[in-house]
This record gives structure tokens, sequence and C-alpha cells, in this order.
């Protein structure tokens, strides 16, 4: 009964239009007797809120509101004023804190989104809505109704019948209750279902038990779709990463022969020239042109880690050709070695990167659906990665040479091709794309001196389970092991499903030892 008196008065005054705060409700909301009654003083003044009570409000939820011998202040810095009046006052040294629990937080999180339905803005509008759907109170249902009635946008509109559905669920009318689980049935949010649920607890008729029962199973239909598109992008996601952690690979090990064991840390000195081009914005150029950061850093990395590849080959490795064992044991070496450089250079903590604004959020493709950019762009950036490597590979004198010195290496000398630098240049390229890698993994993971070690065994995988020397087995290898290996998380999860993937590629490579595409004929 004193529900529905309230809610009479608060109707009331929505006809009458906006009402100045006044001082006792401003006492009544930041120092009344109980959090309850604090709440109940709020949604009173919300239903006739002007913009003072609108400023009041915000002071609240940030904090910014003392008082001093019963009168309400709200604090800016040094100075305070009034919340009723604007006029500025002096602020006592004996003023108190008002002090906010979660629950009246929580309340005024609500408050604040009640206030922004009259918003001339559509976006506010519509945000508001959604924020008022998270914690539905029937005392606001005037404050919608009316909100309704001068809405003229139709995506506002279906929110808020959405909101006024969701605080009909605790109506004490069946019909109403089931008016209500009909309409939230026929959404596609996870917000709602958890609305459902949490009524369904408390639900004590079995009429609408059984329809609360059904929109849940309702949207859980709807919902299955997300989930599995969500997972097939995880999988496609993790299967770009290990392609760009395995390309290099396929070129060092599979086109060359050598077992290289640093190719780890050559990722890991592109993600540290990423850092590294990331700090020389941050320092010495506006801030305008931070976001162009990542873009500067892609051809940092590439020829960062390159000229570190080119060094080792001409170094060490050229002398270790056609002795794989050394080759393993020699770069292991080296991949300690350059571990503890970084290490010396940059300290043994991980550093941090920060997306470029444009990478940052996501696209909601369904509402349980939302793909982060950075992962996209990393998906987009792996098939431009494999494109530019295909073509260098089948269409540049370069990719001629090295082709002619994989498979005939005395006839490509005798033909006048200096075998020598034909190995420096494409053991360059493959350590320039691990160095691509590394600049696209700073942006989804931690960047410190063991990254490397985490991607070393899986690239190795990747390419015998493609196939020894074969582009195209790569990537279909890498793409999927992700989507497996996401796959089988579901179901058995992270650790098993490691576990799967490795007995599924050992009994592969059993029954086909040269991997998914296998030479054929002479070239074999």
């Amino acid at each position: 009964m004193v529900r529905l008196l309230l809610a009479c008065a608060l109707a009331l005054g929505l006809a009458g239009g906006a009402h100045a705060l006044t001082a006792e409700q401003a006492r009544a909301i930041a120092a009344g007797d109980s959090t309850e009654a604090r709440i109940a003083a709020l949604n009173q003044a919300v239903q006739t809120a002007d913009a003072r009570t609108a400023a009041f409000v915000d002071a609240l939820a940030n904090d910014a509101v003392k008082l001093a011998g019963g009168q309400v202040l709200v604090v800016e810095g040094e100075r305070a004023h009034d919340p009723v009046t604007g006029a500025a006052v002096a602020l006592p040294a004996d003023a108190e804190d008002v002090i906010n629990n979660n629950l009246m937080r929580a309340a005024l999180e609500a408050a604040q989104a009640a206030l922004q339905l009259g918003s001339a803005e559509e976006p506010v509008r519509l945000a508001a809505a959604r924020a008022l759907l998270s914690e539905p109170d029937a005392s606001r249902l005037p404050l919608i109704e009316a909100a309704l009635a001068s809405e003229k946008s139709p995506a506002v509109r279906a929110q808020l019948e959405l909101v006024r559905a969701a605080t009909w669920l605790a109506s004490d009318d069946k019909s109403q209750r089931l008016a209500a689980a009909e309409a939230l049935g026929a959404q596609r949010s996870p917000d709602v279902k958890l609305l459902l649920n949490q009524r369904l607890a408390d639900e004590p008729d079995a009429e609408v038990k059984a329809a609360l029962q059904r929109a849940i199973a309702h949207i859980d239909a709807s919902l299955a779709w997300g989930e599995r598109l969500g997972v097939l992008f995880t999988g496609l996601s993790l299967g770009s990463i290990l392609l760009l952690a395995a390309l290099g690979l396929a070129i060092t090990y599979g086109l060359m022969g050598v077992i290289n064991m640093a190719h780890g840390e050559l990722i890991m000195i592109g993600a540290y020239a990423t850092y590294v081009v990331q700090g020389v914005f941050q320092r010495h150029l506006p801030e305008s042109a931070f976001g162009w950061y990542l873009v500067a850093a892609v051809p940092v990395a590439f020829l960062a880690s390159a000229l570190v590849g080119a060094v080792l080959e001409r170094g060490v490795i050229r002398f270790l050709y056609g002795r794989p064992l050394e080759t393993l044991l020699a770069t292991f070496g080296i991949s300690l070695i350059l571990q503890q450089l970084v290490r010396t250079i940059f300290g043994a903590q991980n550093v941090g990167l920060e997306n470029p604004p444009w990478m940052s959020g996501g696209w909601q493709l369904l509402p349980n659906l939302t793909l982060p950019w950075n992962r996209i762009v990393i998906v987009l950036f792996a098939a431009a990665v494999v494109a530019g490597v295909a073509w260098a590979v089948a269409r540049t004198r370069l990719g001629l040479f090295v082709r002619g010195v994989t498979q005939n290496r005395p006839i490509a000398a005798c033909m006048g091709v200096n075998t020598a630098r034909v190995d420096t240049y494409a053991f360059a390229l493959g350590s320039g794309i691990a160095g691509l890698a590394g600049c696209a993994l700073s942006q989804v993971g931690n960047v410190g001196p063991d990254l490397g070690q985490s991607y070393i065994v899986d690239s190795f995988m990747v390419v015998v389970l493609g196939g020894v020397g074969q582009l195209a087995g790569t990537v279909y290898a890498a793409l999927g092991l992700g989507v497996l290996n996401k796959l089988l998380e579901g179901w058995t999860g992270a650790v098993l499903a490691k576990i799967a993937v490795l007995v599924f590629i050992i009994v592969f490579i059993q029954k086909r030892p040269q991997g998914i595409f296998a030479l054929k004929g002479r070239e074999a």
C-alpha cells in the first residue's frame, strides 16, 4: 500500500514538471537515518529533479559532499557551495565526509542513469536505459512511463520497454509478471537472462515459474550461436598468432633445415623493438601522434630481428649447415645469451605496452559476442604477412634463388648463384618475420625476456604438422591447431586440451611423417 501511494505521489510530481532541490531533501539523501531511508529520499528527489539535483547526485557519487553542523556542502578543491542555492560557503575545518556504502553507490549510479533519460542526445538516453536494466526498481516505474510517453527514438523506446518489463518482474500482479516473462524471453541478452534467473529463484507461482523457464530456454537457444562464433573467432585468433610465430621458422627450418632454438628470442626482439618505438613516440612526439606508433614499429621490429638473424647466420650457423644437432645446441646457447642481454638492458620484469586508441574496444557482433579490435587487427595482419611471404618466395628474384638453393645447392652454385649470400638473406627474412610476430604479440600479451619460450615449441609443432618446406601447410596447421585447441578447451579445460593436441600431433606424424602437404616425386 505504501509503495502504491509513493508511486501515485511520484506520478503527480512528474505531471507537475521538475522541482528544485530542497535543503530537507539534500539532508535526507546525504545523512538519512539509514541507507534505505537515504535511497528512498534519493529516488523521490530524482522523480522531480532539476539541474541542481543532478549536480548534487553527481557530487555524491564522486565523494565530493561533506556535512558541517547539519548543513550539506558540495566541495570542489578548497572551496565549497550550497547544493540548493549554489552560493559559495566557507568550508568549516570540522566538516565530515559523507560515507556511501556499496548499496548506496549502486543507487546513485541508477539515479544518474535515470536523470540522463531526459538528455537531448539519443546515445546518452540509450546508455541510461541500458544502465537501468541492470538495477530494476519499482519506484522508478513512473519515471520510465514518463520517459516512454515523450521518447521518439525507436531504439530508446525498445530499451525503455525492456526496462519496464524487468520492473514488472517484481510486481505483485501475476499478469504483469507473466507479461514481463514473455517480453523478456524475446531478448537475446545475458543480462536479461540473469534477471530472469534471479526472479525464478524467488517466484512462488507455478505458472509464472514455467513462463520464466520457457523464457530462459529461449534466450539460451538464441545465445548459443554467439558462443559458437566466439569459440571459432578465439580459435582463429590463436591460430593467427601461431601462424605469425611459426612463419619465420617455416623458412629457417622448413626451407633451410636449421633447427633454430633462438627463434623465440627473435620474436622477443621484435616485441622489445615495438616497446622502444612506443617510448620514442611518448617522449619525443606529440600526444596526437601516439596512435601511429604501432605502424612505425612494424618495419623497426622486422629490421631489428632480421639484423640479429643475419649476424647469427654469418657468425655461427653458416659453419653448421648439414649438422642439425650442432645447430640445435648452438642456437639454444644463443637463446640464453639473448635472454640475458635483454634482462641486462631492459630489466627482468615485463615491460608495458599500450594499445593504440584505434585498437581499443571491440565490435559487438551479437549481444553476447564482442570481437576485440586488437585481435581482429592481428588476424588481418597475419593474413597480410602470409600474402607478402608467398609473393616474395614465388615472385621475386630472392625467392627464386632461395628455392633453387634449397632444392639443389651444387647446381645453383654452378649457375653463378652466391649461395652463402642467399643463405644469409633467407635466414634474415625468416628472422624478420619472427620480429613481426613479436610486434603483433606485444598487443595481446606480456612482453618480457621469456616471451619467446611460450611459442618455440608450438612453432615447431606447426611447421612439422604442416609439412617441412610447405608454406600452405604452415597456414593450415596453425589455424587448425588454434581452432582445435579452443574447441577442446570448452570440453576438457586448458591443460587437457594442450595434452590432447600434442597426442593428436604425435599420432598424425606417426601415420604421415611428412606432414599435411608431403613433397612428391623428384621434389621429395
